[in-house]
């Protein structure tokens, strides 16, 4: 669902926790778009437990749907930062990460954390993209 709020494009999926927690699953401001820490789920079911490059598939997946909501696109991200709870799975959610953005090559970081919110979640991922308005 997209709205406007004082001049700040507001894209959200609807979900209870964006009212309770205050936030949107994207926020569009002028040419600047950021999508919010994002996690391998459909509704409230965990996607691809267990496996690290599936849920950074579906993840990037959802990213991108944000993103064309704002009327943006994944050429237009400039930066990611990957979140994920076992280092020794960088190759694989870095692979496809690559699959996303070989050409793109955004200026990319990727974090090991203790945990995410639930403990099905292998990785979270986060998006800032630039449109060109020329």
């Amino acid at each position: 669902m997209k709205t406007e709020v004082n001049g700040r494009i507001l894209i959200s999926t609807g979900t209870p926790w964006e009212d309770i927690i205050g936030y949107s699953r994207a926020v569009c401001v002028g040419n600047t778009i950021a999508v919010t820490g994002t996690a391998a789920m459909d509704g409230n079911k965990v996607v691809a437990p267990g496996s690290a490059a599936e849920q950074t598939r579906f993840i990037l997946e959802k990213i991108r749907k944000a993103l064309l909501e704002t009327g943006a696109d994944l050429k237009d991200v400039i930066r990611t930062r990957i979140y994920v709870t076992d280092m020794s799975k960088w190759e694989e959610i870095g692979k496809v990460h690559g699959e996303f953005f070989r050409d793109i090559r955004p200026a990319t970081t990727m974090v090991e954390v203790k945990s995410l919110i639930r403990p099905e979640f292998l990785v979270e991922i986060e998006a800032d993209a630039i449109v060109d308005v020329n």
